[in-house]
């Protein structure tokens, strides 16, 4: 598919605009679409950036389509610690006449990056576009999983059109249906329905709360482990560190944390895609917010070229198996971790019949505190969800 019918070119980088000294900054390094008759060849190619000024269905965010650029140059002039990196910059998606023309542009351009082993990462835009990335999966007939960093749970009312806040009803309700597990990180509960999160758990989803998170940032690192696509709302992050988005508030992650969940998600050999979103320019001050947005990407592309080539498989040496008996219980649950890593996992692959529906499934990422937990004759909260989404 030649995808260069849904993009256009960018401004070429200027070296000489980078306020910092150094070498090898990331637009030197990057193999940009900055001429209409040059597309870059994507032989070997890893990761690439795609924009998408799109905000026609934000929520008390319009003017985020504006935001591309401003995050493009902050990343631009952050410096390549990666001699092996190999990264593009296709442009961004050509705005469709309709809003249902860019969500096609959009998973046709991320589809086919997949296909080709390359990481799309989706510079927006409204989050509605998560949409769009989901589409992409369908596209390659993949049962996805996907963790949204987010205040609120984006599922709206059954009377509401698709937007930035509805969009994973939309999802939900599509057929055929893609979706086998989603995951909230971060909600903050006085801005949710107390239905809605009943709801999210009556459908077996994972909602984690900002609280608790905060408390051990290290506990977000399994669940975004789990993601085939992750999607970012600028807005989780609290304004005094991002202020440019028209829902910011007073609370939510910090910086450092917002940096710390994308290199998890870089890290995951599962993940392949992941888009940032509801930056808009209009509200920033002095670009920190684009700038803070640029650094995640950043650390995201850490993890990335750390990875360790890391999923259970069936019969692997690479990982050791634990298994624990817990009386009156019929199923041993069954461990493995990591010899590389260090990580955890729980196998749900025993007697299983549907192997190749659900076999990327069948393994779901956890900490050692699960383990630890089911040593006491107690079954982790974890097991017992994906066990009865497998049943």
């Amino acid at each position: 598919m030649e995808i260069k019918l849904f993009l256009e070119p960018v401004e070429p980088f200027r070296s000489e605009s980078n306020p910092r000294p150094g070498r090898r900054s990331l637009g030197e390094s990057i193999l940009a679409y900055n001429t209409k008759d040059h597309f870059p060849d994507l032989t070997g190619i890893q990761m690439a950036l795609i924009g998408v000024r799109e905000d026609r269905n934000a929520v008390n965010n319009e003017g985020c389509a504006g935001g591309v650029a401003k995050i493009r140059e902050a990343f631009y002039q952050l410096f390549n610690h990666w001699s092996a990196l190999k990264m593009a910059d296709l442009g961004d998606i050509k705005p469709g006449y309709s809003i249902d023309d860019t969500y096609f542009a959009l998973s046709q351009v991320v589809s086919h990056l997949i296909r080709n082993n390359i990481v799309p990462i989706i510079l927006g835009g409204s989050q509605d576009l998560t949409y769009a990335n989901y589409l992409a999966y369908e596209n390659l007939g993949q049962l996805v999983n996907i963790v949204a960093i987010d205040p609120i749970f984006d599922l709206g009312d059954d009377e509401v059109e698709l937007s930035s806040q509805s969009y994973l009803s939309k999802i939900i309700m599509h057929q055929p249906n893609y979706l086998f597990n989603f995951t909230n990180v971060g909600y903050q509960t006085y801005y949710v329905d107390h239905e809605a999160v009943d709801l999210m758990k009556n459908l077996l989803f994972d909602v984690y709360r900002l609280g608790m998170i905060k408390a051990k940032p290290e506990d977000a690192e399994p669940l975004v482990r789990n993601a085939d696509l992750l999607s970012f709302d600028v807005s989780a992050i609290r304004a005094a560190d991002a202020p440019g988005n028209g829902n910011a508030g007073p609370n939510g992650f910090t910086g450092e944390e917002a940096c710390r969940i994308a290199r998890y998600a870089g890290m995951s050999d599962k993940l392949s895609a992941i888009g940032f979103y509801e930056y808009n320019p209009l509200f920033d001050k002095e670009n920190i917010t684009a700038q803070l947005i640029a650094q995640m990407i950043w650390y995201f592309v850490e993890g990335f070229m750390g990875r360790k080539n890391d999923l259970p498989k069936q019969e692997s040496t690479d990982f050791a198996r634990y298994i624990v008996k817990i009386e009156d219980h019929e199923e041993a649950l069954i461990f493995l971790r990591s010899k590389k890593t260090d990580r955890w996992w729980i196998d749900l692959s025993f007697g299983r019949t549907d192997r190749k529906k659900y076999e990327r499934h069948h393994f779901v990422p956890c900490s050692k505190e699960d383990y630890d937990l089911a040593l006491t004759e107690e079954i982790p909260d974890r097991w017992w969800q994906f066990y009865q989404k497998l049943m």
